[in-house]
């Protein structure tokens, strides 16, 4: 029995069960290339491990080490608990799908996966953003950092970007689900994303759209715009040093961040901004390349951030050194 044929009778089950909304959908993920599944399902496999393993790394080393409790060090491991929770909100059951002739979610399970991407990658941009202001203030006004950024100010930041992300995911989930679903339940992806979901609606989706174009607006472009002010004015603070080993260093503390947040808003620009394949000859084949390559950069991200922050950061390369030895000379 074809993939394709099995697709078809979840949906008509679903559809029959309600014919007036929807009680669930149907993920198409590679069901058009079932011979991509098998070597897919391997390779996303072994980067979530990769994620759950050197994110972990990173968490354990900031929490053991009194040293790294610093908002240098304090962000990073937030960041690897928030990709963590974003990765583990949709890998899971992405793997189980290939495991498993039944491609469906429940609306309910839909709109919790909705939310808890949504409010991930929110959390995430603003938190880049103050991460960027972390770094100004370290390398602008160095002799007031630790007046600027005590530990109640970076604590109070980091619980921000979290309220920002579930506030901003809340509103829009909410919007999405009240509205009534009564044409397709069938996703062309591998999970519930919210621009997926709301062009299924069957009735006028402007509100929806105006509402999460100022959200954007709000929680992607301004920390954006916060990053590229703060990076202005440390590359004019580093050109003033004289000595050129002081430039290096002082340009070493933020490389780490910057690079997380090209690679961070590259992925975004990638999965969000591009033309869409669908109007190509050749959609289908399109279509498929799109998704496995969105699914591929949504794992990337978050297993690059760990590698990025220990291979550029001495302190925490030292630290994670440190607990290996003890570990080590322990047993």
């Amino acid at each position: 029995m074809s993939t394709e044929f099995l697709l078809v009778k979840e949906h008509l089950k679903l559809r029959k069960a309600n014919p007036s909304s929807v009680t669930g959908f149907v993920l198409l993920g590679l069901s058009g290339c079932p011979e991509l599944e098998a070597g897919y399902f391997v390779l996303v496999l072994c980067m979530y491990l990769a994620v759950m393993l050197g994110n972990g790394v990173i968490i354990t080393v900031s929490v053991w080490d009194s040293h790294l409790h610093t908002p240098m060090h304090f962000f990073p491991s937030d960041l690897s608990f928030l990709d963590i929770c974003y990765t583990s909100s949709s890998i899971p059951l992405f793997l189980m799908s290939f495991l498993s002739q039944r491609k469906t979610i429940s609306f309910t399970g839909c709109a919790a996966q909705m939310f808890l991407g949504l409010a991930m990658g929110t959390t995430e941009c603003v938190l880049l953003g103050m991460m960027a202001f972390d770094r100004y203030v370290a390398i602008c006004n160095p002799l007031r950092y630790s007046i600027i950024m005590s530990k109640s100010s970076y604590v109070l930041m980091a619980a921000g970007s979290w309220f920002a992300g579930v506030f901003n995911s809340a509103v829009q989930t909410a919007l999405v689900v009240q509205l009534p679903f009564c044409r397709n339940n069938v996703i062309d992806h591998f999970l519930c994303e919210i621009l997926a979901v709301i062009k299924m609606a069957c009735v006028d989706i402007s509100s929806n759209e105006f509402i999460m174009l100022m959200a954007t607006t709000v929680f992607m472009l301004v920390p954006l715009l916060l990053i590229v002010i703060s990076y202005l004015l440390i590359v004019s603070s580093i050109l003033k040093i004289r000595s050129s080993e002081g430039r290096s260093k002082a340009f070493s503390t933020c490389s780490a961040h910057l690079t997380v947040v090209i690679i961070f808003y590259e992925t975004i620009l990638f999965m969000y901004m591009k033309p869409k394949s669908k109007d190509a000859p050749d959609s289908g084949s399109l279509n498929a390349t799109d998704k496995l390559i969105s699914m591929f950069y949504g794992v990337m991200t978050p297993m690059m951030n760990p590698l990025i922050y220990r291979i550029r950061n001495k302190d925490v390369k030292n630290a994670f050194n440190t607990l290996l030895c003890r570990r080590s000379f322990g047993k």
